[in-house]
């Protein structure tokens, strides 16, 4: 049997844990400096340690993700859950207004009505 190793990859980890879909994915976000380890960027290859805190900033929110155990192989998603715990902070609510609808039949919006979509939009 083989011992469970001391470290790996934050790459790797990210990989297995589904963070990110492909590895090269999670190299490439290393790479642009949105992945953290502690409040430090790192590279790809920055080995991860259990207790470590690891940032990932993506569009509209932040992932903080303490490590609890370390994987090398991709696994599934019950057992990378049990992998690490989340400590993001809730996303912010998102509000949805209602997409405006004409009446059927009305034909085709004028010059007009078209600039007052816009502003209502706040384009």
């Amino acid at each position: 049997m083989t011992a469970a190793p001391a470290s790996v990859r934050v790459d790797a980890w990210l990989w297995a844990v589904r963070v990110f879909k492909t590895r090269s994915a999670a190299t490439a976000a290393c790479r642009a400096g949105h992945v953290k380890i502690d409040g430090t960027s790192v590279k790809a290859a920055q080995p991860v340690r259990p207790g470590q805190r690891v940032t990932v900033r993506r569009p509209g929110h932040e992932q903080v993700l303490e490590v609890v155990q370390l994987l090398t192989k991709r696994v599934g998603a019950p057992v990378a859950a049990a992998a690490y715990v989340d400590h993001s902070p809730p996303p912010p609510p998102a509000l949805h207004a209602a997409v405006p609808r004409r009446d059927r039949g009305a034909g085709r919006p004028t010059k007009k009505d078209r600039r007052e979509m816009d502003r209502l939009r706040g384009l």
